[in-house]
């Protein structure tokens, strides 16, 4: 009967200013080094006081344990825990260098891949609960290998680079 079936493809709402915004951060990041910091996520609504909580119990001795004294840039999205201003004092008042990141921007940032690895390696399971469902992405999160995690983050480069000559615009990353 000559239907078909598309899917459309999902990319974030990029207005002209967000287009220049992404394109000036990607010119001025191509020729840096980018350290992400870990993601750190929860099943549960995060407010500012609970992501400076688990930022303090979890990211902190992370840390430690990975660059010692040595200075790092901390990498997280805009949301609104994240971007709230008491979150913003506690990253001053704990000398953290947080990386300017430009909104709506899922394809310059690798830990959107690895959630994509997730749930793939999650697409069978069927857990009946909350409690079931976090022991689960726990132990798919326990899957991913420093590899993966290494060729995510040595994709930044192509990903600004993407965006530049995009102009600003989505990328298939």
């Amino acid at each position: 009967m000559g239907f078909s079936c598309r899917i459309p493809c999902v990319k974030p709402l990029l207005n002209n200013r967000r287009r220049q915004k992404r394109l000036a951060w990607a010119k001025d990041k191509r020729t840096g080094l980018l350290l992400s910091g870990p993601k750190l996520c929860s099943l549960m609504k995060v407010n500012a006081a609970v992501y400076q909580d688990v930022l303090e119990h979890f990211m902190l001795p992370a840390a430690d344990q990975l660059y010692g004294d040595a200075d790092f840039i901390f990498q997280q999205d805009l949301a609104p825990a994240h971007s709230a201003k008491d979150t913003s004092t506690w990253f001053k008042d704990h000398g953290i260098s947080v990386l300017n990141w430009p909104a709506n921007s899922p394809d310059l940032n690798p830990i959107e891949n690895l959630w994509g690895i997730v749930k793939r390696k999650m697409r069978y399971a069927r857990p009946n609960n909350a409690e079931e469902l976090k022991a689960t992405i726990r132990a798919t999160w326990a899957l991913i290998t420093p590899e993966q995690c290494h060729r995510l983050i040595d994709s930044m480069p192509r990903r600004i680079a993407a965006v530049i000559q995009a102009k600003g615009a989505p990328t298939k990353h």
